[in-house]
């Protein structure tokens, strides 16, 4: 799982702050944030809890922090999709694929984001929420720009597709643990039927 820019710690400081983190999301994905304590976080490490004040100020804080690690990767791998020369379809492939992947080594940071992000304080919330925002935008801005290429059907309305498209693939983090098949034959198989059905039909006199 990406981790976030710490480049003033030691590496070992850096590696322990990681597995506190690990604990953390751990807890929080099993137990939810208001099941949750620091007193687990701080059982699963094997540390004493006045310890793990070092590394947060408080449950709240160590929330955020998982959050915000939920989505370390997320966005820097949403805008290098973007910024590629790939077409729309394939733009929008990568960028459904690019949602399930992580899920292999950092599914208890996505869960933890996904479900639990709502107990955050307000400003906390709005922090995490701008990150949300910017994914969306990109998938947004994808669709919108495979419409007018000529790529996408006409009449789909880019704000409500990027919506459905981004709760059917985050569901994945429910799921697909009690699948036989892997992350990456899931993710091919939605991406292709998104791309499948999103998809202007062949022969189209779309621009004629």
């Amino acid at each position: 799982m990406p981790r976030r820019a710490a480049t003033a710690e030691k590496p070992m400081t850096r590696k322990r702050r990681d597995e506190v983190f690990d604990a953390a999301a751990r807890v929080f994905a099993e137990r939810g944030y208001h099941g949750a304590s620091t007193q687990d976080i701080a059982d699963l490490l094997g540390m004493r809890q006045a310890s793990l004040y070092y590394y947060f100020h408080s449950k709240e804080a160590a929330l955020e922090e998982v959050c915000a690690r939920g989505t370390a990767g997320f966005i820097e791998r949403a805008e290098a999709i973007l910024k590629s020369d790939e077409d729309q379809g394939t733009k929008l492939h990568l960028l459904l694929a690019a949602q399930v992947m992580p899920m292999a080594e950092g599914a208890d940071y996505v869960q933890t984001f996904l479900n639990e992000r709502k107990w955050l304080p307000t400003e906390s919330r709005r922090r995490i929420g701008r990150m949300s925002r910017r994914i969306e935008a990109i998938f947004e801005r994808v669709i919108r720009d495979g419409i007018r290429a000529g790529e996408f059907r006409q009449e789909i309305n880019p704000r409500l597709a990027t919506l459905g498209l981004l709760g059917m693939m985050n569901s994945v983090a429910a799921w697909h643990d009690r699948e036989s098949a892997g992350l990456e034959k899931i993710a091919e198989a939605l991406s292709n039927l998104v791309i499948g059905g999103i998809r202007q039909p062949e022969g189209s006199n779309y621009g004629s």
